[in-house]
């Protein structure tokens, strides 16, 4: 028999969640405040806990995921004498410093605690694509690795609980930057009568794609040190450049506000004597805030 786990909250990733268990073999319990949400899931053979405590003491491996940081503690307080010699992994989005903080709670009650990061939305669960980030008791994730690799792929960032998390915003911060990025694109080209989806599939996606290559040798600039002389694309020629970019966006009725934060950031690299570096200096900056 694969190791029981269950599951609090059944909101759309934590069904999804649940279903990946069962589908992997696990014998999953839920609870959920709405007892009857997702009934699909009764069909695959879930097991429904009329309370938290008594879903908590069906599992020694216990996943939550409702919606945030204040609702984990209110949900997990009433059941704190369940969790003893079990593993918790909270897998809701939260900050370092509430990771910590629930981390040093579940301690307190004999518990072992992984704090995780779900990179995928629900639809990825279960399949190749979708990784999940741990952080926390080691010796937990290494018990529990292979039960986990039913949601996604496990991957442990450090015994520090918050580290997950950490990497998780990171993570996002990379994303929305992108959206928003390609989202006044967008914004810019639909200002004229030229296909949006033509202009992403044929120029959006591939130039995208190819500056990605980028980012590598930024985090190569802050570990190692940028390579003597100019940058080839110094901030200096980027930030004189920039002011069209918000002076065209205007011209074609189109707010500038997802560019003005980086104009802002390379006139004050290029006001600090930056100018002749790359990008990776103004990752220094934004450090030193």
């Amino acid at each position: 028999m694969k190791t029981p786990a269950t599951v609090l909250g059944l909101g759309a990733m934590g069904t999804a969640l649940a279903r990946a268990f069962l589908a992997a073999g696990h014998p999953t319990t839920v609870w959920n405040r709405t007892p009857d949400r997702s009934p699909e899931l009764d069909d695959l053979g879930v097991t429904r806990a009329k309370t938290v405590a008594d879903a908590i003491a069906a599992s020694p491996l216990v996943v939550v995921c409702l919606l945030d940081d204040a609702s984990v503690r209110d949900t997990l307080a009433p059941a704190a004498s369940e969790l003893g010699s079990r593993t918790l992994v909270n897998l809701v989005n939260g900050t370092p410093e509430q990771a910590r903080r629930t981390a040093d709670w579940t301690t307190q009650q004999d518990a072992e605690y992984l704090d995780g990061g779900i990179m995928a939305v629900p639809v990825m669960i279960g399949g190749p694509a979708a990784f999940i980030l741990y952080s926390g008791s080691e010796t937990a994730f290494e018990r529990h690795q292979a039960d986990l690799a039913a949601l996604a792929r496990p991957t442990f960032v450090g015994s520090d609980p918050g580290l997950a998390a950490l990497h998780d915003l990171a993570l996002l911060s990379g994303m929305y930057g992108m959206f928003g990025g390609a989202a006044h694109a967008l914004a810019l080209i639909s200002s004229e009568k030229v296909s949006p989806t033509a202009f992403t599939a044929e120029l959006l996606v591939p130039w995208l794609t190819a500056m990605l290559g980028a980012v590598s040798g930024i985090a190569n600039d802050l570990e190692y040190g940028a390579e003597p002389g100019a940058a080839g694309s110094n901030l200096a020629m980027q930030a004189a450049a920039f002011g069209n970019l918000t002076e065209a966006s205007h011209a074609q009725g189109v707010d500038p506000r997802m560019l003005i934060p980086m104009r802002d950031l390379l006139d004050r690299a290029v006001a600090e004597g930056h100018g002749d570096e790359d990008l990776a200096a103004t990752v220094r900056l934004l450090a030193k805030d």
